[in-house]
């Protein structure tokens, strides 16, 4: 049987043969010796029906079943050997979740609990992987049930969705967001959908988006995921969703409808797409390949591990999967049937659901090949199928060039077409205003789209996803109140999170009403907003940044579904939030801070020229100078290839103390000085200066002046 157009290549499919209705079941579990799938009513703990499927050759199983119709709640069950030391780890006791469903049911509270080996106790693990032997006991009363879904029906709704906006890639403006942590404790959505899908799609929260300017919102994992056991013993839960169990549906947990009402759930989460879209939002997800909810060896058996860990996984010695990702479990994808089954999830995504991208978790995973004893190869065959995919190819493809696997890093490392996470950016940027020895070489780098590093191979400046801040790490409060991460609520004694945050606190560790104190932060602030919106890049602002939302020095988040994380919309900066969506408007109407071309800096009137505070050209050896935190750019470029019209200068100020910045001749207009909030609203005359700019606090300014006009006009403003 051939699944219809657009369905994933196995799982259930609804269909007919010899005139009777019914469900083709299938998957892949090559190293297994037989596999069932085993159906259940509503509510009943043991199966109804057990339905033995055939081997079809190339590893796949499968049977159809007469009279079976969309709903049908089902699992699966594979048995084969149990030798943990060459890898296999069949259980025919345990029931298996389908890799290939749409769908699933059921409470997953303590799923990771579900091991397929025997344990006396789940929570506290001590015995050797190497001595594991299989747990007789059925497990069917404690697992989640697979659902029959109408791919059909459901890729037909995907097709009512409003269309993708059109955004140029010069004026895309990312906002990462957690769904529920984004919308718990926001006072206009009804308390019903507060944290949901729905509430995402509410007016309060899309007219919020739309005066920051934002055109594409990037959501934490939505792939339906479980909680670690570790967090389990500790009472908490996976908050940021990066443990994945299903990557065919959304999390129920974020939809204001019953999680066990499933159609109701996608049906939510279309509706968010659709009005996102009819707002002239994008929608991207952030989406987890590197690895599955089962973990380590001491992980719970739920799906691939079952069904032939030898091939799902990337296995090293001793039956041991190999660990790029730092959980235990990473996928196999030089395996053609792992890559068919990403290829199926993006795909479904994009035609059921509407959405306009991905942003892959530690990507460089992705491109690990094993023919190359599983090195990164930025053209493997996963990378290549998205990269031509018909599907896919015209989606925004967002990477975190990292693993951290051997040889991990890999910033810059990917081919044209993707945009990258730039870490570099963020630690640039951060030391050069929060007193780490940043130098202007870096900065300039930096705030050119990191040219270094993204320069090549026919790439754009836009490749470069510029950050300050991340779900992963201090968010903006945070980065300018602690020297220190404060992590003790995750329950791990503050050994969690990353020590490396080139943070400062303005001479007070965390909250404080010191007046001077609060000043220096709000200075530090907006100038790294400023920075990142008036950088040449693809610009990425976290959510809550724009609010004043602190995390109270917690640097990893991950498990705290909490105020911690919950935006505290009741005391939003709301003068912050207006100098970004101030910020958001400049970019807009002024191509020379997001020109989609890489500068050349050269001829007699260059598209940029690099200045010092003596209004003359940077001398090679100030590059690197520790000494001197002040720099200006002189920036003349058109929209697209129309000729400019006007100049733009910037100036990045973070010395301590006054400084008298030399001016290009002629009068500038201020469009923008974050020392003082102020971002003059577009067609509104702005201030001028002439000959000379005081610069008494930390700050950016943003000067224009207008060009000769044809007949010869001096420059004036615009």
């Amino acid at each position: 049987m051939t699944p219809s157009c657009g369905s994933p290549a196995l799982g259930a499919h609804l269909c007919h043969q010899q005139g009777e209705g019914g469900v083709h079941f299938s998957v892949w579990a090559p190293d297994a010796h037989g596999a069932d799938v085993c159906l259940f009513e509503p509510g009943a703990a043991v199966e109804q029906r057990r339905v033995a499927l055939a081997p079809l050759g190339d590893g796949v199983w499968a049977a159809f079943v007469p009279g079976v119709t969309a709903g049908q709640l089902y699992g699966l069950r594979a048995s084969g050997p149990w030798l943990p030391e060459t890898g296999h780890r069949f259980n025919p006791a345990r029931l298996l979740l389908d890799p290939w469903a749409l769908a699933l049911v059921g409470n997953t509270d303590r799923l990771a609990l579900q091991s397929g080996h025997a344990c006396a106790d789940p929570v506290h693990l001590t015995q050797a992987w190497s001595e594991h032997q299989p747990d007789p006991t059925d497990n069917a009363a404690h697992m989640p049930r697979c659902v029959v879904v109408d791919a059909q029906a459901e890729l037909a709704a995907g097709l009512a969705i409003a269309p993708r906006p059109a955004v140029a890639s010069d004026r895309v403006v990312i906002y990462e967001a957690h769904v529920k942590a984004l919308t718990r404790l926001h006072p206009e959505v009804p308390e019903h959908q507060r944290g949901t899908y729905a509430a995402l799609a509410h007016p309060a929260v899309v007219q919020h988006l739309q005066r920051l300017g934002i055109t594409t919102v990037c959501l934490l994992p939505v792939h339906q995921h479980i909680s670690e056991r570790h967090l389990i013993e500790r009472g908490l839960s996976n908050h940021w969703g990066y443990n994945t169990l299903n990557v065919f549906s959304p999390e129920p947990a974020y939809a204001a409808a019953t999680s066990e009402d499933t159609t109701a759930v996608r049906a939510e989460f279309r509706q968010m797409v659709d009005t996102l879209h009819r707002a002239g939002i994008e929608v991207v997800l952030d989406v987890v390949f590197n690895h599955t909810a089962e973990s380590d060896l001491n992980g719970p058996t739920l799906a691939w591990r079952g069904l032939g860990q030898n091939r799902w996984y990337a296995m090293g010695e001793h039956g041991v999967p190999h660990n790029f990702s730092g959980t235990g479990n990473s996928l196999a994808f030089s395996e053609p049937r792992v890559l068919q089954w990403v290829m199926d999830s993006l795909r479904w995504w994009v035609r059921a659901f509407g959405v306009d991208g991905f942003r892959f978790d530690l990507a460089v995973s992705l491109g690990r090949d094993a023919a190359l004893d599983h090195a990164f190869n930025p053209r493997s065959a996963l990378l290549n199928a998205m990269a031509q995919d018909p599907v896919l190819r015209g989606v925004r493809l967002i990477a975190e060039p990292w693993d951290v696997g051997p040889n991990g890093y890999h910033l810059g490392g990917f081919e044209a077409g993707w945009l990258e996470w730039n870490d570099r950016f963020r630690d640039g940027v951060r030391a050069f205003w929060l007193g780490h020895h940043g130098t202007r070489g870096e900065l300039a780098t930096r705030t050119c789209a990191s040219g270094d590093l993204f320069n090549q191979r026919g790439r754009r400046p836009t490749a470069s996803v510029n950050m300050v801040t991340a779900h992963d790490g201090f968010n903006l409060a945070d980065l300018t109140a602690y020297q220190q991460k404060h992590n003790a609520a995750n329950g791990e004694d503050d050994r969690d999170g990353h020590g490396h945050n080139l943070s400062a606190n303005g001479g007070t560790e965390g909250a404080t009403d010191d007046p001077m104190v609060l000043h220096r932060r709000g200075l530090w602030r907006r100038a790294l907003l400023a920075t990142l919106f008036c950088a040449q890049g693809t610009p990425q602002l976290l959510a809550g940044d724009e609010l004043g939302h602190s995390q109270q020095g917690n640097n990893n988040c991950y498990c705290q579904d909490n105020e911690t994380t919950w935006l505290d919309w009741a005391h939003a900066d709301t003068e912050l939030a207006d100098f970004v969506a101030g910020l958001a408007a400049l970019r807009r109407e002024h191509p020379g801070l997001r020109h989609a071309r890489w500068f050349e800096g050269v001829g007699h009137a260059p598209d940029i020229a690099w200045l010092d505070t003596d209004g003359q050209p940077m001398r090679p050896n100030a590059w690197q100078a520790r000494d001197h935190h002040t720099l200006t750019a002189l920036i003349t470029v058109g929209d697209g290839d129309a000729p400019p019209h006007e100049s733009l200068l910037l100036v990045w100020h973070a010395a301590h103390g006054h400084c008298r910045l030399t001016l290009p001749p002629g009068d500038w207009g201020v469009l923008m000085d974050s020392a003082r909030a102020l971002v003059a609203p577009p067609g509104q005359a702005p201030d001028t200066v002439t000959t000379r700019l005081p610069l008494h606090e930390a700050g950016v300014w943003v000067l224009v002046q207008g060009l000769h006009a044809p007949d010869g006009t001096p420059p004036g403003l615009p």
